[in-house]
C-alpha cells in the first residue's frame, strides 16, 4: 500500500522507472485565502503582477487580494485584459504591463484563464521571444541555460474546480490568428504555491461550476488511462474520480455546500496533478476542434466527446476503466457502466448531448476529425489514435 496526503493506492505494482517531480505546495481549506500576503512575502515577492479576469474585480476577490498583499508592503501591478481563452497576443499585451512594471513575481486569480494567461506571461518575461517558441516542453530552460535567468516565483488562486493548471507546469494559449491551442510546458512553469480555498467557488454560476466541474471529471478518466501513465499519477487520478464522481451532482443541487465544494477543489486538483505525470487523450483532441470551429466552451466540448471516447477505448483500455468503477460483471461491463455515468453527470450538468446541438452536421465532420488527428494529447490516448478514429468518435456523437 502506498499512502500520500489524501491518497490511498492498493492497486498494480510500481512501473521499473517513472520520474515524479516535487509538487507546488498547496493551502487547501475554507478561508485559506487571508493567508496570500503571508506566502508572498514568505517567497519574497515585492512587486506583483496580478493576472484576473474582470470577473474577479466584479465580485471583489481583487480587491481582497489586493488589500491584503498591500497590507504586507508589496507593490500590486493588475492585469485583467484577456478572455476565457488567452491567445497569444494578450498574453504578449501581459508581457508589456509586467515589464512596464518591473515585476518580480505573480499572483494567478481565477478560472483556468487566469492560471494559464498568467504562466504565458511569465514564459515571455523570463524568456522573451513569442509564445510559439515554448511550444511543447523544456524550450524555457533551454532558452535560458547559462544565463542565470528562471522563471518568477508564482501563487495560483483557482476560483474554479476545473482545469487542475494550479498543479500542472503546462499552459495552453490560443494563437491569436488560427484560434489553434498551443501546449507549453516547462519544469520551471509550475506555481510555487497552489491555494484553494472553497469559499472562492461560491460565486461560480451554476453554468460554470457544471462546466469546469465536467472538465475536471474528464481530467481525472482520461488521465488514468493514457499510455504515459505511472502509479502515482493513476494513483492521483483514482482519487480525484473517487471526489468529482461523488460530490458533482451535490454542489450542483447545493451549491452553498461548502464541504462539496472543497470535495470539488481538491479533485479538480488531483486531476492536475494526474495530468502532471499521465497528460490526456482523445477526449481534448476531439474537443479542441470544437472549441477553435464552433466556440464551443471547452467543458461542453468535453461533454460531448468523453463518454464515446470511453467506449471507442474499451478494446485497450476496459482493464483501467474496471478499476475505476468495479462493476461486478467485469471490464466490459465496468467500461459500459463508465460512460454511462458519464452521460449522467452530462445531463444532470445540463450540458449539450449531441454535436447537431452546437450546429456540427456530417458535412463537418471530417474537417473536425482531420483537426483532431493531429491533437497534441492524441499521442497519449491508450488506443492509437488517427483522424479515422476521431471521425468515428465524432459520428457516434453527431
Amino acid at each position: 500500500m502506498i499512502r500520500l496526503p489524501f491518497l490511498v493506492w492498493e492497486g498494480r505494482s510500481l512501473e521499473p522507472s517513472f520520474e515524479i517531480h516535487p509538487l507546488p505546495r498547496l493551502v487547501h481549506g475554507e478561508g485559506v485565502l487571508g493567508r496570500v500576503g503571508e506566502l508572498a512575502r514568505e517567497l519574497g515577492f515585492q512587486r506583483v503582477l496580478l493576472v484576473a479576469d474582470r470577473g474577479m474585480v466584479t465580485c471583489g476577490y481583487v480587491g481582497r487580494v489586493t488589500e491584503l498583499l498591500l497590507e504586507v508592503g508589496m507593490v500590486v501591478i493588475p492585469f485583467h485584459d484577456f478572455s476565457e481563452n488567452p491567445d497569444t497576443l494578450e498574453v504578449e499585451t501581459g508581457r508589456q504591463v509586467a515589464e512596464a512594471g518591473a515585476i518580480d513575481s505573480l499572483v494567478a486569480l481565477g478560472g483556468g484563464s487566469s492560471l494559464d494567461c498568467a504562466k504565458g506571461i511569465n514564459f515571455l518575461v523570463t524568456g522573451g521571444g513569442v509564445m510559439a517558441d515554448y511550444r511543447g516542453h523544456g524550450h524555457l530552460t533551454a532558452r535560458v541555460a547559462g544565463t542565470g535567468r528562471r522563471m518568477l516565483p508564482m501563487i495560483g488562486i483557482p476560483t474554479t474546480a476545473g482545469t487542475g493548471s494550479e498543479a500542472q507546469s503546462f499552459v495552453l494559449i490560443s494563437d491569436h490568428e488560427t484560434h489553434v491551442k498551443m501546449a507549453c510546458g516547462d519544469g520551471q512553469a509550475s506555481f510555487r504555491v497552489a491555494l484553494l480555498d472553497p469559499v472562492l467557488t461560491l460565486t461560480q454560476p451554476p453554468r460554470l461550476t457544471a462546466v469546469t466541474g465536467y472538465d475536471a471529471i474528464s481530467h481525472a478518466v482520461e488521465a488514468y488511462v493514457t499510455g504515459a501513465g505511472n502509479t502515482i499519477s493513476r494513483l492521483a487520478a483514482r482519487e480525484a474520480w473517487r471526489l468529482l464522481d461523488g460530490h458533482y451532482e451535490r454542489v450542483l443541487a447545493e451549491p452553498k455546500d461548502l464541504e462539496a465544494r472543497a470535495a470539488m477543489q481538491l479533485g479538480a486538483w488531483l486531476a492536475g496533478v494526474a495530468i502532471e505525470g499521465s497528460m490526456l487523450g482523445a477526449t481534448h483532441s476531439c474537443a479542441n476542434p470544437l472549441t477553435k470551429n464552433f466556440g464551443t466552451p471547452h467543458g461542453e466540448a468535453i461533454a460531448l466527446m468523453l463518454p464515446h471516447v470511453v467506449r471507442w477505448n474499451r478494446v485497450v483500455a476496459a482493464d483501467r476503466y474496471h478499476e475505476l468503477v468495479g462493476h461486478p460483471q467485469g471490464p466490459e461491463a465496468s467500461t459500459e457502466a463508465l460512460a454511462a455515468r458519464l452521460e449522467v453527470l452530462r445531463h444532470v450538468g445540463g450540458l449539450p448531448e449531441r454535436l447537431a446541438v452546437i450546429g456540427v452536421r456530417e458535412a463537418d465532420l471530417e474537417g473536425l476529425a482531420a483537426e483532431a488527428g493531429e491533437q497534441w494529447t492524441g499521442r497519449f490516448n491508450p488506443r492509437p489514435w488517427t483522424s479515422a478514429g476521431a471521425l468515428e468518435v465524432y459520428r457516434e456523437a453527431l
